[in-house]
Formats: structure tokens, C-alpha cells, sequence
């Protein structure tokens, strides 16, 4: 009998035999599955080169950074000095800046909590269309503004909302006064939501009514011999069918919470709405860009992507425990 504490020669032998074959089952995937792997290898060195290379450049948050410094732009990083966490201070020093985190959270979180539900919505309501027709036709019509560009939204509600557009000419032939939706903080951030929910709604339901087609008929079968309506089927089948979906959606845009919408905001928010429209990516362009502040402005992205880990991985680690479903 072999010694407490040490394994026998057959039991060595087993495990060997169990690495040995661990190993040549691994080399015959790699050989079954060699084209897979060649055909990555594009996606992996663009990956490589324009989301990994990109990070050398966040040392100019950490620097006075001069683009003069040196020949090229990688020689004027190492040659500028270091100033450690001071542009991450004078950052929040500023008011505007300040003002700026607060209103990407606000208006990250109102579209989180009104423009995601509805395009739950939409899906639901566009499964319970039983014409073929009228349903693709419905499918379509709700798709468009997604491609439709921010300039030419922003035009579009500029023409419905503005001063001169049509919702002011019906509020004063009813005796109101003019609203400036676009220069009034107390509207913005409304208008935000309705042309985001416009624009954006419509597309989000391509990954719902997907995930409801992948339901099995006979849970819906099952619940009509337990005579449930069909408000009774969407709650207690459609919505548990497609709960994964929707926390993988959910927990994805927490990940993008830190954006809040910059192309929409830059092509609608003038100064006067800067208290209430203001985001971090808005601040980044007009600080870092129009006034040529390279290093806090690299210092506002990198902080940026931060909250955005924290939020991403907050979010999953979260929905792992409250509902037992996460992305990873």
C-alpha cells in the first residue's frame, strides 16, 4: 500500500496518461481548426493596432505635453516633461468641469431609465402584430432613423422645435408663448430624450424580437390551456424568454454611460444650455481641441474610460447576483 500523502505508480501513471491526452486533444483541435485561427489574425493586429497602440498616448495626460517638442508625435511625448496628477487637479479645480461629469451622468441615466424600456416596448408590442405585412412594414419604419445622421436629425427637430417650427406656431394659435427648446436648460435635456427614444428606440428592438423568435411555442401553447390572456403570456413567457437579453443590454449600456450621447449633443447644445447640456465629451472637444489643451484633454478621456470599467464590471458583477445572469 503506498504512503499517506503520496500516489502510487499507477495512479502516476493514470494522471500522465490524462495530461498526455489533454495535450494531443489540444493539438488536434489547433490542426482541425488552423484556417479559423488564420482568418483572426487580421481582426487580432487591427485590434492590436488601433485599440492597444492608441494607450501610449495617455502618458500626455501625466505630462506638459508640447507637440513642437520633437519630429514626430511620439517624440514630442517622450521629450515633454512630466507634471504627474497636476492637470488631473487643475481639472478639478474648474466649475465647468465639474458641471460637465454631473450632466453626463444625469442625462446618461434619464436615457437609461426612459429611452431603454422602449425599446422593450416597441418589441412586445411588435410581436403581438399578426399581419406579416404590417408587422415588416412596422419593422421598417421603426428602423430609418437609426441611419439617419445627428446633423440631419438635429436639423429635422430644430424645424419642429425651434422658435419658428411647428409646435410653436400650434402653442401661440392657442394663445401660449414661445419655448425655446433648444436655449431653455429647463427643455434641453428633454429634447435630449425625444430624439435620442426617436432615433434610436426603433433599432435597439432588432436584438429583442430576435431573442423572442428563440422562445418555444409551446410555453406559449401551455399557457392558453392554463387560459392566460395574451397580457398574461408577455408577462409570465416573453419577458423570462428574453430576461438574458435584455440584462446582457442593460449591462452594456452601463458600460457606455460615460458618453451620454456626444455627436447628438454637439450638433444641438449652444452656450446657453451649457449648465444643463454639457458632457464630458463636449468639454473634451471644446477644451482639448478648440483651445489645443492636449494633456487635460487626454486626462478627461482616461478618466472617462475608467468610470466605464467600474461601470461595466460593477454592472455584470451585480447582475450575477441579483439574477443569476450575466455576460461573463
Amino acid at each position: 500500500m503506498a504512503e499517506r500523502g503520496r500516489t502510487s505508480p499507477v495512479s502516476q501513471q493514470v494522471l500522465l496518461d490524462a495530461k498526455l491526452n489533454q495535450k494531443r486533444s489540444a493539438r488536434t483541435r489547433l490542426r482541425r481548426s488552423t484556417s479559423m485561427y488564420i482568418m483572426l489574425i487580421p481582426g487580432i493586429l487591427l485590434v492590436l493596432l488601433f485599440a492597444y497602440t492608441p494607450m501610449y498616448g495617455l502618458i500626455i495626460g501625466f505630462k506638459d505635453y508640447n507637440i513642437f517638442a520633437g519630429a514626430n508625435p511620439f517624440d514630442a511625448i517622450a521629450k515633454s516633461p512630466w507634471v504627474g496628477l497636476e492637470n488631473w487637479n487643475a481639472l478639478w479645480i474648474q466649475s465647468k468641469f465639474r458641471q460637465a461629469v454631473i450632466n453626463t451622468f444625469v442625462i446618461s441615466a434619464l436615457k437609461v431609465v426612459i429611452c431603454f424600456p422602449i425599446g422593450i416596448i416597441l418589441a412586445l408590442m411588435i410581436n403581438e402584430v399578426r399581419s406579416k405585412i404590417a408587422k415588416r412594414t412596422l419593422q421598417t419604419v421603426m428602423y430609418l432613423p437609426h441611419f439617419v445622421s445627428w446633423v440631419v436629425v438635429g436639423a429635422l427637430f430644430m424645424n419642429i422645435l425651434g422658435t419658428t417650427g411647428i409646435v410653436n406656431q400650434v402653442i401661440t394659435a392657442l394663445g401660449g408663448e414661445t419655448q425655446r427648446f433648444f436655449m431653455d436648460n429647463a427643455w434641453f435635456r428633454f429634447v435630449l430624450l425625444l430624439t435620442s427614444a426617436w432615433k434610436e428606440s426603433g433599432w435597439n428592438t432588432i436584438v429583442y424580437l430576435a431573442a423572442i423568435t428563440s422562445i418555444d411555442p409551446a410555453l406559449y401553447e401551455a399557457a392558453k390551456i392554463d387560459r392566460a390572456n395574451r397580457l398574461q403570456q408577455i408577462w409570465h413567457v416573453t419577458l423570462p424568454g428574453i430576461a438574458s437579453t435584455i440584462v446582457m443590454m442593460f449591462i452594456l449600456r452601463l458600460g457606455g454611460i460615460m458618453d451620454a450621447g456626444f455627436s447628438q449633443i454637439l450638433v444641438m447644445y449652444n452656450p446657453t444650455v451649457y449648465a444643463s447640456g454639457d458632457i464630458i465629451g463636449t468639454y473634451v472637444y471644446r477644451e482639448g481641441l478648440g483651445k489645443l489643451n492636449w494633456s487635460q484633454g487626454t486626462m478627461v478621456g482616461f478618466f472617462n474610460s475608467i468610470i466605464n470599467m467600474i461601470l461595466l464590471l460593477g454592472g455584470n458583477l451585480l447582475s450575477r447576483k441579483l439574477t443569476e445572469r450575466s455576460i461573463w
